[in-house]
């Protein structure tokens, strides 16, 4: 990897997707990326992609993230309840994080770092950035409709998971200021351990997988780089294949590198930052909430 001076290098930000027990990958990816001395500016994460990235963002060490990645469970995540809005509550993953992360405000992230949720009633899309509770923004992305109940915010929105809006956040992490957006996809594969649909529960899903799998195609445009682990073949709620989830993230990292690094020598050797221009031309971002220099 390039060795260059913060100063003289593009900033380079993370879109790491949604994919429930299969965005475990994305602790592969990272450690891929972290062998190779790749540079992470910011983040910008959606349900398991914020899980993943805010523990990143918030200074924990690889191999704690691996090692929280191979020992979480689902009754780490959801109990369940009595209310009409959903099966489970997913409380208790907020507390988990809070008893885990080394800091907790967005403010004191060493990483700046955004989550992403929707907001229920309007169907827009919720950045939770630059101040605020991390472990709160990150349950709400986490909180799946009609199994998790919605997470009522400071301003009375009920949030859900941000997958709805933004599964692969590439224009979030853009809008941080990110000049090379490397976007980590756990479902670029689909899913192939269902086969043909002969059942109802597959037609379901496969028709789930097409929606959004539409509605992310501007989202891996925006990005510089695709990184796409191949998991098709693991269901959503097996968390079990941990060990294989992160095998597979690394492989695909690692598959990665030499693209990165050409992205990467194309945009520092760019002449007036024709590059950074010529993106937020063909993608404009939104004028993002906080600084982060």
């Amino acid at each position: 990897m390039l060795a260059l001076k913060p100063e003289k290098r593009p900033r380079i930000g993370l879109a790491l997707s949604g994919g429930a027990a299969r965005g475990i990958a994305h602790v592969g990816v990272l450690r891929a990326l972290a062998e190779h001395n790749l540079p992470i500016d910011c983040i910008a994460g959606t349900s398991a992609g914020a899980l993943v990235g805010g523990t990143l963002a918030a200074g924990m060490a690889l191999s704690e993230i691996e090692s929280i990645g191979r020992s979480l469970r689902w009754r780490d995540v959801g109990r369940m309840t009595m209310s009409r809005m959903g099966v489970q509550s997913n409380e208790r993953l907020e507390q988990y994080l809070r008893e885990r992360l080394p800091v907790t405000r967005f403010e004191d992230l060493p990483i700046p770092f955004a989550s992403v949720a929707t907001d229920l009633q309007s169907g827009k899309g919720v950045i939770l950035k630059g101040e605020g509770d991390v472990p709160f923004a990150i349950r709400a992305s986490c909180a799946i409709p009609g199994w998790y109940i919605p997470v009522t915010d400071e301003h009375g929105r009920q949030l859900v998971d941000g997958g709805l809006v933004a599964n692969i956040p590439s224009d979030v992490a853009r809008s941080m200021g990110a000049d090379i957006v490397i976007a980590v996809d756990v479902n670029a594969e689909g899913a192939a351990f269902l086969g043909p649909s002969l059942s109802i529960i597959s037609v379901v899903l496969q028709s789930m997988m097409l929606v959004q799998r539409t509605a992310s195609l501007y989202q891996l445009a925006v990005a510089d780089v695709v990184i796409k682990p191949r998991v098709g073949h693991i269901r959503w709620d097996e968390l079990r294949r941990a060990e294989e989830l992160i095998a597979a993230g690394y492989e695909a990292g690692v598959e990665s590198i030499p693209e990165i690094e050409k992205v990467i020598a194309a945009a520092t050797k760019a002449k007036r930052k024709w590059y950074q221009i010529r993106r937020r031309k063909e993608f404009p971002a939104k004028r993002p909430i906080t600084s982060l220099t």
